[in-house]
């Protein structure tokens, strides 16, 4: 990131629309302010000014003091970064609960259509299915994290990702998920990977001591996560790749499996190399 990035183009990471984050960034700088004054200093229209006041308001990011004229008053940056983060929670908690309300009449409309459907597109009939290697392998990887009932084992070279997928991980240990983490050897990383790997073993210890890793001895054919596996072939989740070295990742493709036979063999390769092949 920039080290001397724009205010305003800060502010509209948080989704504030431009006139919004214009006035919020002025009133950091000048504290206590009114609207005309506020409308005058940045060229915001004084017919919108009490309309972006009222919306800024409305997120928490400032407060109004009454008196004539109306004065308004941020708050620290600190406090609207929380805000931030509590109203995008409060946002997907509102949208979970409409959601929920719409599955009786869901399931009632389309669950006989997908039942009747051609048995070619049913889930269980395919192995595998493909999403791309960055963003979506990511989300893929978080949502495993959010529905483990027990376990997530992962396989990685530096985990590089796992500033992606940080909350999930805290989340579940939280909940009481057991994390288990296989590295590859530094020796054999490339050298510019080995700092990353050095730097997220360093967090995990420090920041994730419940979190339990060893190193693979030896290049490990695939990379990724799989959750909840069990002998009796019945549960179990995954996303990986297959390694290959010549591919940049954003070429590539993640495949995920629902199968719980291929799980369960993951994690016997994962228990193999664990026990026989890794060290500390």
């Amino acid at each position: 990131m920039d080290s001397n990035p724009d205010p305003t183009d800060l502010l509209e990471e948080l989704d504030l629309k431009e006139y919004e984050a214009t006035a919020l960034a002025h009133l950091l700088r000048a504290g206590r302010t009114t609207a005309p004054d506020i409308a005058e200093a940045t060229g915001i229209p004084k017919a919108r000014i009490y309309g972006v006041l009222e919306a800024l308001a409305d997120y928490g990011f400032i407060e109004v003091i009454p008196g004539r004229p109306k004065q308004y008053q941020p708050k620290s940056p600190g406090e609207i970064l929380e805000r931030a983060k509590e109203n995008r929670r409060q946002e997907f908690e509102d949208y979970c609960r409409e959601v929920e309300g719409l599955r009786s009449e869901f399931l009632d409309v389309f669950g006989p259509l997908y039942e009747q459907a051609d048995e070619d597109v049913s889930p269980t009939s395919e192995l595998f299915h493909v999403v791309d290697v960055g963003d979506p392998s990511e989300t893929e990887t978080r949502r495993l994290y959010r529905i483990a009932d027990d376990a997530v084992y992962v396989i990685t070279n530096s985990f590089a990702y796992f500033d992606s997928v940080e909350p999930a991980v805290s989340n579940a240990l939280d909940e009481g998920i057991d994390v288990s983490v296989l590295f590859l050897n530094p020796e054999l990383l490339p050298d510019d990977n080995v700092p990353r790997q050095q730097e997220i073993v360093e967090r995990l210890e420090t920041d994730y001591p419940e979190i339990d890793f060893r190193f693979s001895e030896k290049v490990l054919p695939w990379r990724g996560t799989f959750i909840d596996p069990s002998m009796d072939y019945d549960s179990g989740l995954a996303i990986f790749l297959v390694e290959e070295t010549d591919v940049p990742d954003y070429k590539r493709q993640a495949a995920i499996t629902e199968n719980g036979s291929f799980v369960a063999g993951m994690k016997r390769y994962f228990d193999l190399i664990w026990e026989y092949e890794s060290f500390s």
